[in-house]
This record gives structure tokens, sequence and C-alpha cells, in this order.
């Protein structure tokens, strides 16, 4: 699921991987649906790789998804845009093991933009990953 979107640094919002060529991979904006292609020289990294720093271990980007995915019952979450504060207060109620000192609240931000825009886009289904797992 988060294995084809992609971050890429210099580029609002996310993208999907639609194909890959010799030099570069064409990818689709998750907020316009224009292609373009991305080069080896940006910083591209898939969601899937991405981690959040906890007092113990790290956890994968997806198991916060799905936390606050659980919490707000399949629905977008609060604005990126909201106070600093609530944004924390926020974040601390989704994942209370963060590592204080090394996430962000900018950090936060991005998680609840990326979550709000790919829930928008009818990506993220962890009712469907429930149902495999029960069979």
């Amino acid at each position: 699921m988060l294995k084809e979107i992609l971050s890429i640094s210099g580029k609002p919002g996310l993208q999907k991987l639609i194909s890959n060529s010799s030099n570069a991979i064409i990818v689709e904006s998750l907020i316009d649906g224009k292609r373009f292609p991305a080069y080896s020289n940006s910083k591209i990294i898939a969601l899937e790789d991405i981690s959040i720093y906890t007092e113990k271990e790290d956890i994968p980007l997806k198991e916060v998804f799905k936390r606050i995915y659980t919490k707000e019952e399949g629905k977008k979450t609060l604005s990126h845009k909201e106070a600093n504060e609530k944004i924390i207060a926020y974040f601390n109620e989704i994942v209370p093991e963060y590592d204080k000192d090394r996430v962000y609240t900018s950090d936060m931000k991005k998680i609840i933009q990326w979550y709000n825009l790919l829930t928008d886009k009818g990506i993220l289904n962890f009712s469907e990953e429930e149902e495999k797992k029960e069979s």
C-alpha cells in the first residue's frame, strides 16, 4: 500500500510511482494528478521506509497511520495547520511513546498532512488488511 507512495524533497504533498525509466521514475502528484519525472538526484523516499523515533524501538509510519485511522474511524483528522500545541497534544494521544527530543512538530504536521491526503484519495484502508488477517 505505501510502497508506491513517495515523498520527494522539494515537491509538495505526496507522489504515486507510475513507472520506471532508465534515468528517472515517473510519478503522479496526489494533489493535482500531474505526472512528471523524478530523477535520482532528488531525495526520494517511499512512505513504507519511514519510521518514527520512540523511546524504545522505532515504529513504522504505517503503524502511526493505522493508529490515526482507528482513532478517527477511517475519516480525516485535524488539519496540519492547527496550533502547534494542538498538534503535539494530538500526536501524544496517537504515539505517546514518541521520542520528544527527535520528533519535531514539523514532522508531526507532515504526518498529519500525509494521513489526510491519503485518506482523501482513498489510499489508506486498514479494514481490508484486518479481513485478510482474520481469514
